[in-house]
């Protein structure tokens, strides 16, 4: 993090030396660590005045705070960023990747909240996506084995606990790194694609201004 020491000079050259190391610390924990980071775990977090600093740090490269279960804090592009990459046609996925990725959480995110057995606003899954339910798809078993990898790397996806049936995939880490607005975006995306005619898919097209009886629209949508 050299570099980005003479970046942040401006925000640390009035802190103690203890407080610098928190907040530093504080800082490499949510940008690197895989998982969220508990907040009782680093004073960088758990301090409210420290914190502050590390979100100024954050934003000075595009990044916020993000908050995760009340309990732990983790780093995510910043929405006004993440809008200007994607209009500048920035994306990191592979189509295939972005299929695979999306049948995943089609299948253990938004069918079950449609029904009404995933509550709350995170990623986390008891619904993981079985290897049958993503041959559902024209991508070929080679091209899906490695699309699943790649994805397990990124720790976009991840293998769920119980390997009775074979392995079966959940959400990855990565998306804890959504802020509320990105994560409430695509989980409404997701819904009105697998489920259009659920009662939640009819809030989602009435808090959006889009009549139920729209077919178009609700295509154009999803």
């Amino acid at each position: 993090m050299t570099e980005q020491h003479a970046l942040f000079d401006s925000l640390l050259q009035d802190l103690s030396d203890r407080a610098r190391d928190e907040v530093l610390a504080a800082f490499s924990a949510v940008q690197y660590a895989a998982h969220p980071v508990a907040e009782v775990q680093l004073a960088g977090l758990h301090d409210v005045t420290l914190r502050r600093q590390v979100q100024r740090m954050l934003k000075l490269i595009g990044r916020t705070l993000v908050h995760v279960d009340g309990t732990h804090w983790t780093a995510g592009y910043d929405d006004d960023i993440a809008a200007s990459l994607v209009a500048q046609g920035w994306q990191p996925l592979s189509v295939i990747d972005r299929a695979v990725l999306v049948l995943v959480l089609v299948h253990s995110v938004a069918i079950p909240r449609s029904e009404g057995i995933l509550t709350g606003d995170n990623w986390k899954s008891a619904r993981p996506t079985t290897v049958d339910e993503l041959r559902t798809t024209r991508i070929s078993g080679e091209e899906r084995r490695l699309s699943l990898q790649r994805l397990r790397a990124a720790g976009l996806i991840q293998l769920s606990g119980d390997h009775s049936g074979g392995p079966s995939y959940i959400p990855g880490p990565q998306l804890q790194r959504l802020t509320p607005a990105a994560r409430r975006r695509l989980q409404d995306q997701l819904i009105l694609a697998a489920a259009p005619a659920s009662p939640i898919a009819e809030a989602i097209r009435a808090r959006n201004g889009v009549p139920a009886a729209d077919p178009v629209a609700v295509g154009d949508e999803a």
